[in-house]
């Protein structure tokens, strides 16, 4: 499956009006390494001192900074590496990397949906043909527990007009049908909008939390 590649700082920007734009990084705490926020987790202390993920990173408070990776995020839990950003004991709650992808999966979701309400999302086999057709996509939508078969046509109608294009695979047809107002959803295709540049975030960033597979 392709993803999206964020863009770090040590990548200059060719455009010169996006030149201008900060590029905002922090530090990984379980790596050390300073890195575009759009390739980590923040994370805040809520009430009764416990860690809590800041998906959007809007939370009031001092946030703490991981890598979107399960093993970072559980590198940090192991090694009390919350504690010392924190400067004091906070609690880490059991399963963290796991409420991460959860959060990150419902985001991505609801991003759709207000795409699908802007009419930026073309939903079924047929629409999603006559939209690969029609101009180059941002995203394919195909859900996980979709038959292979109209997936290959896809695949095979995208290769040969625009290459490679990002897809979105990791979600369920009812998850899919749930967030974008259909009982359930095999394919789709995100064809610009508003929502592509945080879909495309928050998708790279899921990447980190599943396996390769999906």
């Amino acid at each position: 499956m392709t993803q999206l590649t964020p863009t770090r700082r040590s990548r200059r920007l060719s455009n010169p009006k996006a030149a201008t734009q900060a590029i905002r990084e922090k530090r990984c705490i379980a790596s050390g390494e300073v890195k575009d926020e759009a390739e980590l987790i923040r994370l805040v202390i809520g009430p009764g001192d416990e860690v809590f993920p800041d998906i959007a990173a809007k939370l009031p408070g001092r946030g703490i900074w991981v890598s979107a990776d399960r093993t970072a995020v559980e590198t940090a839990a192991r090694k009390g590496l919350f504690n010392r950003s924190a400067g004091r004991a906070v609690k880490v709650p059991d399963g963290l990397a796991d409420m991460i992808e959860a959060q990150l999966t419902a985001r991505a979701l609801s991003l759709l949906g207000l795409a699908r309400r802007a009419g930026e999302v073309a939903l079924g086999f047929d629409a999603a043909r006559i939209a690969l057709k029609a101009g180059r996509p941002a995203w394919r939508i195909e859900a996980i527990d979709g038959a292979e078969d109209g997936r290959t046509k896809l695949d095979r109608l995208t290769q040969a007009a625009w290459g490679e294009i990002p897809v979105a695979g990791g979600f369920t047809a009812e998850q899919l049908g749930e967030a974008l107002g259909r009982g359930s959803v095999v394919h789709g295709v995100l064809t610009g909008g508003s929502q592509v540049r945080a879909f495309g975030v928050t998708m790279g960033k899921l990447q980190g939390f599943r396996p390769p597979a999906s």
